[in-house]
């Protein structure tokens, strides 16, 4: 069953049940539609999220909450929300203010791979907007 009017009528209810209390993200420039990062949320960075406008997150790896650029500014506005079909994965539209990487590159996905090694992708270092 797919593209019936059902399926515009189903109530949002997100399935933080399949990956440990997580769903997956997918981060897109709103005007670009590049990709910038991947990350997850739990049920708080969900609520935080839509509640403020600005993109929160779960850290796996420090397991805490997080403000995408709380610390370095470069925040992440939402401009729209998307959620998959089965309701386990989001994607969020946003204004990138500055770089989205931790390393200074404008998108997580600034390496390209060939021929069994990895290689930057040219013009990504640095570029902000």
């Amino acid at each position: 069953m797919s593209g019936t009017s059902a399926d515009r009528s189903t109530p949002l209810e997100l399935d933080f049940g399949k990956l440990d209390d997580l769903v997956a993200v997918v981060t897109q420039d709103a005007e670009s539609r590049e990709v910038l990062m991947v990350a997850f949320m739990n049920r708080e960075a969900w609520q935080k999220s839509v509640e403020t406008g600005y993109a929160h997150y779960f850290s796996r790896s420090r397991k805490c909450l997080w403000k995408k650029g709380e610390t370095s500014g470069h925040l992440q506005r939402i401009r729209e929300i998307r959620v998959d079909c089965d309701q386990d994965s989001v994607l969020l539209l946003v204004e990138q203010q500055g770089v989205c990487c931790h390393t200074g590159n404008r998108t997580c996905f600034y390496r390209s791979f060939r021929d069994t090694a990895l290689y930057p992708v040219d013009g990504e270092r640095g570029n902000s907007r």
